[in-house]
């Protein structure tokens, strides 16, 4: 038989720039905004990972690449994934269940 797959009970954005969620194991993940967009699932930024640019270049940046990074937003999608608008524009990606706690349980071994 599956064990069931722990839930979010309550999810808050942190003023240490991280994603916060409280799940129903009575786990806590903290996840820094930069790793929820640098692991961004999104079709787009699953090629630019495999397939990354030149870096003989300069990258030209724009200004909203420029300011911090912060989390504008989230939406729930269905029972299994939140959408996440981020300030540099980008929200496309559809952050499973899995993928969340798969970060915020990566981030915790990598703190302590």
């Amino acid at each position: 038989m599956n064990e069931p797959t722990a839930y979010p009970t309550g999810i808050s954005l942190s003023e240490d720039q991280r994603l916060v969620i409280n799940w129903s194991d009575d786990a806590i993940s903290r996840i820094p905004f930069k790793i929820l967009r640098d692991n961004c699932p999104c079709a787009h930024c699953r090629e630019a990972a495999l397939n990354p640019e030149p870096t003989d270049l300069l990258p030209v940046i724009s200004a909203a690449e420029a300011r911090p990074l912060i989390v504008q937003g989230m939406k729930p999608l269905g029972n299994y994934a939140y959408t996440i608008a981020f300030s540099d524009g980008h929200d496309t990606g559809i952050y499973k269940l899995e993928l969340l706690r798969q970060l915020g349980d990566a981030v915790a071994e990598a703190e302590s």
